[in-house]
C-alpha cells in the first residue's frame, strides 16, 4: 500500500499537490452545522448542552452533572492500576521539568537616563482544555496542555471531554486533577468549545481555548476565534522521516505506521537515497501492519497519504522535508546533529534511532501539542508562551520627551490625526 516515487518524477509531483490538497479543505456543510450549534449554546446555554449531548453522546445529563464531580474523580483514581500510575507520574514530571526551564519573566531596562522600557508578563486569567474522547483515550494530552498552563501562571483551567454513553474515561480524569486542572465537564464536540467561548449557567467562559478534535472541534475553534484565543486550528497528524542505508527499516516502519494508525487522513512518509531501504521498508510496513488492532484505518491512510520517496542525497531529502513542513520529523542517518541547522520548517525534530516519535507523545518533556497542515512554516509548538501575555512598559521623564517631540507632531500630521499632534504639542 505504500508506493515508491521518485523525488524527480511527475509522480511525485502530484503526490506533493494532493499532499498540499488534504489540508484546508472545508466543508460549508460541517460550517453550516458547526454555526448553527454555537448559535444555539449562547442562545439556550445550559438547555442546549444537554440536549446536544443527548443528540450526539447518547447521554442524559443534568445541570447539576455537567460537571464531574468529585465523588467521580476519586472513583477514577481508584480504577487506574498502580503501573499504569507509576508511568503517568514519570511522564508529569518529566514535563514539568522541561517547562519549568522555558519559563520566562517581565524583561525591562533603562535605555538611558530617564527612559525606561521593557516587557510585563502576565498569565492568561483562565484556560479552556478540550479532550479528545471519541477513537481513544487521550490522557497525554491533557498533560500536554494542562501543565504548561499551569507552569505559566494560569489561574483556572477547565477541561471538556466527552463521555460517549455515559462512560467517563477515568485516564484523563486522573491526568486533569494531577496536573492542575481546576474543573472538568462532559461534554465534547462543537458544542463543548461554543461553552467554553461564550460560557453557559454552568460552564465558564474561558479567555483561551486549546487542544485538538475532529473537524467539527476544529472548525469551532476557528469560528469563535477572536472572542477568545486559541492555540492552533490543528489538522490531521503527520510524520516524515528521512533516512539514510544505515537506518533500521524495522524502525522507520513501526514510526510511519505510529501515525499512520490515527486516522484515515494521517500522512506518513519516508524520505531516502537508498532504494534498498526503501524496499525493505516497504515490506516491513505489509508485515507490521497485519498485527495492528486499528490496521484498517493505517491501511487507509498509507494508501491516500503514504509514499517513500527517494532522492538523490539526504540534503534533497531535508529540503523536500523544508516543503512539507510537516508535524514530526525524524532524521534517522549516521550524524543526525549535522542536519538540524538545515531544518527550516518542522513541529518536532526527532534524531537519531533511538529517538521515535513516540517518545515525544508521551515522555520527552516538549508538548505534542504541534502544527500540522505545512502551518510549520509559521507556527511553534505548545509552550508556556502560549498562556502568557505580553505588556509593553514604556516611561519617558521631560526631557527625554521633548527630544522626541517633533518626531510625534510629523508622524501624526502625515496620517492626518491632529489630536494625535496636539497631544504631543501641549507638552512643554
Amino acid at each position: 500500500m505504500m508506493k515508491i516515487i521518485k523525488a524527480d518524477s511527475r509522480e511525485f509531483n502530484n503526490f506533493f499537490k494532493a499532499l498540499l490538497n488534504r489540508h484546508g479543505k472545508e466543508s460549508p456543510e460541517v460550517e453550516k452545522r458547526v454555526s448553527r450549534i454555537i448559535e444555539r449554546v449562547k442562545k439556550y446555554g445550559d438547555r442546549a448542552l444537554i440536549e446536544l449531548t443527548k443528540k450526539f453522546d447518547g447521554v442524559n445529563i443534568k445541570p447539576d452533572t455537567l460537571k464531574v464531580s468529585e465523588k467521580e474523580f476519586i472513583a477514577a483514581e481508584n480504577m487506574v492500576p498502580g503501573d499504569v500510575k507509576k508511568a503517568m507520574r514519570t511522564a508529569m514530571t518529566r514535563i514539568k521539568k522541561y517547562h519549568l526551564k522555558y519559563l520566562k519573566g517581565s524583561r525591562v531596562y533603562s535605555e538611558k537616563k530617564g527612559i525606561f522600557l521593557g516587557q510585563g508578563m502576565r498569565a492568561i486569567e483562565t484556560v479552556g482544555i478540550y479532550v479528545p474522547g471519541g477513537k481513544a483515550s487521550y490522557p497525554s494530552s491533557v498533560f500536554m496542555n494542562a501543565i504548561p498552563a499551569r507552569i505559566a501562571g494560569v489561574k483556572k483551567i477547565i477541561m471538556c471531554f466527552p463521555a460517549p454513553k455515559g462512560d467517563l474515561n477515568p485516564y484523563p480524569l486522573v491526568a486533569a486533577r494531577w496536573s492542575g486542572v481546576d474543573e472538568v465537564y462532559r461534554i465534547g464536540g462543537a458544542q463543548a468549545i461554543a461553552a467554553m467561548a461564550f460560557g453557559t449557567e454552568t460552564v465558564p467562559r474561558v479567555d483561551k481555548i486549546v487542544g485538538p478534535g475532529n473537524i467539527y472541534v476544529a472548525t469551532a475553534k476557528r469560528m469563535v476565534f477572536g472572542k477568545v484565543g486559541i492555540d492552533m486550528v490543528a489538522g490531521p497528524t503527520e510524520i516524515v522521516v528521512v533516512a539514510d542505508a544505515g537506518a533500521n527499516p524495522k524502525y522507520i516502519a513501526a514510526d510511519l505506521l505510529s501515525q499512520a494508525e490515527h486516522d484515515e487522513t494521517a500522512s506518513a512518509i519516508l524520505i531516502t537515497n537508498s532504494e534498498k531501504i526503501a524496499s525493505q521498508v516497504k515490506k516491513e510496513i505489509s508485515a507490521q501492519i497485519k498485527k495492528l488492532n486499528r490496521s484498517e484505518i493505517a491501511i487507509r491512510a498509507l494508501e491516500k497519504f503514504g509514499a517513500i520517496i527517494i532522492t538523490e542525497t539526504i540534503s534533497d531529502g531535508i529540503g523536500i522535508a523544508n516543503r512539507i513542513a510537516p508535524e514530526h520529523l525524524e532524521i534517522m542517518v549516521k550524524n543526525p546533529m549535522r542536519l538540524v541547522s538545515k531544518v527550516e520548517n518542522a513541529g518536532a525534530v526527532f534524531l537519531g534511532s533511538y529517538t521515535p516519535e513516540v517518545l515525544g507523545d508521551y515522555a520527552a518533556g516538549p508538548s505534542h501539542v504541534l502544527p500540522t497542515g505545512g502551518t510549520a512554516r509559521f507556527s511553534s509548538v505548545l509552550s508556556v508562551d502560549d498562556f502568557v501575555k505580553r505588556i509593553s512598559i514604556v516611561s519617558f521623564n521631560r526631557k527625554e520627551f521633548l527630544k522626541l517631540k517633533r518626531l510625534l507632531i510629523t508622524f501624526a500630521s502625515i496620517e492626518g490625526l491632529d489630536a494625535h499632534a496636539r497631544s504631543a504639542m501641549v507638552r512643554k
